[in-house]
């Protein structure tokens, strides 16, 4: 078992190498230029960088279509340059986790290319295979409308291979063992070069039973055990980060008994957040809160607004959905395979400080570990002209002079947002580190008030009565501290009664301002916010702030 859960009070930033810093002038971000940002994101009180795919790829779709595991995509570095990386984030307090891709290969891997020879191949059963094209091979796609299958024909290996994702993309067969080990090799070779976990990629599809009944698995969620037990003995703090998309009732399987994934992102809060964000009512995130299961000591919940796939409303309601369509995002242009959209956080809220504020604090404040997407400390935008997903991959915003200071070369890897209110003559990191009142100052400031309050990180939280379906607060209590978290996200000022709990009355400190507040009717207070606004309060009978005055010399 991990001794210190570091990501239990952890500030995760996901950034992709390649649209992140160029530092060799040809136009793709790259290890070196990533490692001159070091400063910046420490700075920023980032302590663990996650980094999409960087391996060899034919890059068809962002880097998830792996040709060699062992290496660095040239266009980034080499493994010299990966190294250097990892261990000046390491001096620099960050820890690194990086994408596990394995659900999946490029067609282009040495695997494939031997695998659709045929079955005399040493790889054929590496992939997941049917003689005849199954008569579901028109459902279950992950991008639907682009996509028109999930099986394609190979006349040189006479059959057709299973792919979840695009056709260059075939899924590997999981309940290979010679696959299981193949998988753990990687593992065990990045975490010798110094990463501190995986963000393991489409979970449920790596478990789900294609090809597994071939090979008398039993238990498909075997293999989270397995690469879990694999981790710790290699590297005891090392962590797994489960991107899964599913319901509370099947969430408890990826966690296991403190066996499996330590983190899952919480998709189910995340989604109705986005309802409650658009209604101005807190009722569909409580809802969501409530529905999550008691996790185990170590397993956590990963928090997070936006990520580098579309914003994926797939589990609302139809009705409920095209709410969130019709508010964030009405143009069809702004949507994405009818469940999601593909915009930035602070476009889709029009640049709205007082409501992105108040996501963010929220976020920062929800039961787990939050998780960035890189530039939306600056309030980034996207750029529709782009293909699909790719809309929000756009380089980072560093100042206004050419190319947004993200390189020097005539063309970078791909379009800045140039033109518009986020365009990076308006949204960049030079002009805002100067600005007190930037967004990006205010997420600094609030990513360290985050760090000072582990409460929030590990301790056991419950939703507390407001009276008001527009106010949201949780108490969290550990180690005999506690603290409450209230968040108003109507537009409408209100007033609450609240009574914070516990077993006698107490004041409440404020975190973030001085505005402290006393019990005024038996144990309750009555909170003043604004609209959007958002009060983090420590309980307690002493002002923390002022429990280790120094006193002057006599």
């Amino acid at each position: 078992m991990i001794e210190d859960l570091w990501y239990k009070n952890a500030v995760v930033y996901c950034l992709d190498v390649e649209t992140f810093m160029d530092g060799n002038g040809d136009g793709v971000g790259d290890f070196v230029g990533l490692r001159r940002k070091l400063d910046y994101l420490a700075g920023l009180g980032v302590t663990c960088v996650w980094l999409m795919p960087f391996q060899p790829t034919p890059n068809r779709d962002n880097g998830y279509d792996i040709r060699d595991y062992y290496g660095v995509d040239p266009r980034l570095g080499d493994l010299g340059d990966f190294v250097a990386f990892t261990h000046e984030a390491k001096l620099h307090g960050i820890r690194v986790i990086i994408d596990l891709v394995v659900n999946h290969t490029s067609d282009q891997h040495p695997w494939f290319q031997s695998a659709r020879k045929g079955p005399d191949s040493p790889f054929h059963d590496y992939y997941v295979w049917a003689k005849k094209k199954p008569k579901d091979a028109h459902k279950g796609m992950v991008f639907p409308g682009v996509q028109p299958s999930t099986w394609t024909y190979v006349k040189e290996a006479g059959g057709w291979y299973f792919h979840r994702f695009f056709d260059f993309q075939p899924d590997l067969n999981v309940a290979n063992p010679e696959v299981r080990e193949q998988i753990l090799k990687v593992m065990g070779y990045w975490l010798e070069l110094g990463v501190s976990g995986f963000r393991v990629d489409a979970v449920p599809f790596l478990v789900e039973l294609k090809g597994l009944k071939n090979h008398g698995v039993e238990d498909p969620y075997g293999f989270l055990k397995e690469m879990r037990e694999f981790l710790s003995w290699r590297k005891g703090d090392a962590i797994l980060l489960a991107e899964a998309n599913v319901t509370m009732d099947e969430v408890m399987e990826f966690f296991g008994d403190n066996d499996r994934m330590q983190l899952v992102f919480n998709f189910l809060a995340n989604q109705n957040f986005y309802l409650s964000l658009t209604r101005g009512d807190a009722t569909p995130l409580i809802q969501a809160l409530k529905a999550s299961p008691d996790l185990p000591h170590t397993a956590q919940w990963a928090n997070f607004l936006r990520n580098h796939d579309e914003l994926d409303l797939g589990r609302l309601s139809d009705k409920d959905r095209a709410e969130v369509f019709q508010a964030l995002g009405p143009d069809k242009g702004m949507q994405l395979y009818d469940r999601g959209l593909r915009r930035r956080f602070a476009s889709m809220l029009d640049g709205d400080r007082r409501r992105i504020e108040l996501a963010y604090s929220l976020m920062f404040t929800l039961p787990g570990t939050p998780v960035l997407w890189y530039g939306d400390e600056l309030g980034m935008g996207e750029n529709l002209a782009l293909k699909e997903r790719q809309a929000v991959r756009t380089p980072m915003q560093w100042s206004p002079e050419r190319h947004g200071g993200f390189t020097l070369a005539q063309t970078p890897v791909k379009p800045l947002v140039e033109e518009g209110a986020f365009g990076f003559a308006q949204v960049n990191v030079a002009q805002q580190r100067c600005d007190p009142t930037s967004q990006l100052n205010w997420t600094e400031r609030i990513i360290r008030a985050r760090k000072e309050c582990p409460e929030l990180g590990w301790g056991a939280w419950r939703i507390l009565r407001t009276g008001n379906k527009g106010v949201m607060a949780l108490r969290y209590d550990w180690k005999g501290n506690a603290m409450v978290v209230l968040h108003n996200l109507s537009a409408r000022p209100c007033t609450v009664k609240l009574d914070p709990g516990g077993d006698e009355a107490c004041p409440l400190y404020n975190v973030l301002t001085e505005d402290h507040s006393e019990p005024v009717d038996g144990q309750r207070h009555t909170l003043t916010l604004e609209g959007y606004g958002y009060r983090w309060f420590r309980v307690g009978h002493q002002n923390p702030a002022r429990k280790h005055k120094v006193e002057p010399r006599p």
